[in-house]
């Protein structure tokens, strides 16, 4: 048995989780400072087709996550069973689908992105700027998809600190080039998007270094184990549930945020503006879930039923103790925050009335995420997409019954109930999610 899957601990547990929190933090200020470049040129369009150009190519990668989940889950399995011909196999077949995939994207970014900008509500400058920078951006794809596996896999052997470092290196890359093309060489929108393209294309090299302990033996080589039928099918059957499990997920909040939309302007702003504390709250859970991802993985290929539990156990209780930390936070500091986002105040005043959701929102939520990490980590795919749809069922249910009479406050009682629908369901199967793992 691999001694790795026996020794848990709670320092092992953050030695995973907090470099995943500190990757996250890096990711808003990347966004911030592509947005702060462009308006040193004083036109507003550069700043909206910049917007719109990272929110249309970051939807669209962001469909291919279930490489990076799906690379973990299944790693994590193969590290635990010892089986270290399938842990390198699995490093490459990720490279190599993220690569395909960004080849495929290239092939078809005329008729995709011009989709995209159709239904996007932007001005004909706007839009021709977008359209410049998304043809330049999407030249990255095969690299920014493929990192996708590579950060898996890396996950799985527990090398977060890897991950950290790596996105550390691609958004230092692209913040400098921000600089130097845009304000030094007066490139504009062009100059952001080809910071991007090297910054991620630097980050994909970097990242096939980090994972070099994939590439020491020769297992990487055996293309008959790497292109096996039964693992290939294996391997999308978990990818294509974790497709359809996101997806479902990202309906949900898009269809909450245009709702919202219908509602008066300062109430549209007050949702965005509370929607970030969401976003704080899945940033600092994600570290805790995919220490699940990881340590519960191993436990399953090792057939180890009582580490199973405990990993499952120790890393929900780092993950609910941060929640409750954050409510309090929020309950606290709530006000303080909303200040910071906005300095208008009709859209504090009414972002203020809604605070107590953004209180009650990671206590709702915490069950879902780490579930979602155990079960990605357990590859139990199926269990994830079908719990999703009942939930997904729910949350259209409520929005039936508490949008008309509630309004705002009905939009956001049914996402909170959507949550909490989440972790009820996956929490149904856990039992026999567990009395699954053959105990040697």
């Amino acid at each position: 048995m691999n001694p790795s899957s026996t020794k848990l601990t709670h320092k092992r547990v953050l030695g995973v989780a907090i470099p995943i929190v500190l990757a996250n933090a890096t990711i808003p200020i990347l966004g911030a400072v592509d947005t702060g470049v462009v308006g040193q040129m004083g036109l507003a369009a550069p700043i909206g087709a910049v917007g719109i150009g990272a929110i249309i190519i970051s939807a669209i990668y962001w469909l291919f996550g279930f490489l990076r989940m799906g690379t973990t889950g299944l790693t994590a399995q193969a590290i635990g069973s010892n089986d270290h011909s399938e842990t390198s196999a699995l490093l490459v077949r990720g490279i190599l689908i993220g690569l395909g995939a960004g080849l495929v994207l290239i092939m078809t970014q005329i008729p995709l992105f011009s989709a995209a900008l159709g239904v996007a509500p932007a001005s004909f400058e706007v839009e021709s700027l977008a359209q410049e920078y998304l043809k330049i951006r999407v030249y990255s794809a095969p690299a920014a998809i493929a990192i996708f596996g590579i950060t898996g896999w890396l996950i799985a052997n527990e090398s977060t600190r890897a991950v950290l470092v790596l996105m550390l290196l691609i958004n230092s890359i692209n913040i400098v080039l921000d600089f130097v093309f845009v304000l030094r060489l007066g490139w504009g929108v062009e100059g952001v998007a080809f910071a991007t393209l090297i910054a991620e294309w630097s980050g994909l090299f970097f990242g096939l270094w980090l994972a070099r302990k994939g590439f020491k033996n020769g297992y990487w080589k055996n293309w008959s184990q790497i292109f096996d039928r039964a693992r290939l099918t294996k391997m999308a059957k978990v990818n294509s549930d974790i497709l359809i499990r996101s997806v479902l997920l990202e309906i949900a909040f898009v269809s909450f945020l245009f709702l919202g939309s219908s509602f008066d302007d300062a109430t549209l702003a007050a949702n965005q503006v509370l929607i970030q504390f969401l976003n704080i709250t899945a940033y600092a859970m994600d570290g805790f879930a995919f220490a699940a991802e990881a340590l519960v993985g191993k436990a399953l290929g090792a057939k180890n039923r009582l580490i199973f539990r405990k990993s499952a156990i120790m890393t929900t209780q780092w993950g609910f103790g941060s929640v409750v930390v954050m409510a309090i936070i929020f309950a606290l500091f709530g006000s303080n925050i909303i200040d910071v986002m906005t300095t208008a105040e009709n859209v504090r005043e009414v972002s203020r009335e809604y605070l107590p959701w953004m209180v009650l929102a990671p206590l709702a939520g915490a069950a879902a995420w780490m579930l979602d990490g155990i079960f990605i980590g357990a590859t139990r795919t199926a269990d994830m997409r079908n719990m999703m749809f009942i939930s997904f069922c729910v949350y259209l249910l409520m929005l039936a019954l508490l949008l008309p009479k509630y309004e705002n406050h009905g939009l956001w009682a049914s996402l909170i109930i959507f949550s909490i629908a989440r972790g009820i369901t996956l929490g149904f199967k856990y039992p026999k999610l567990e009395a699954s793992v053959e105990s040697k």
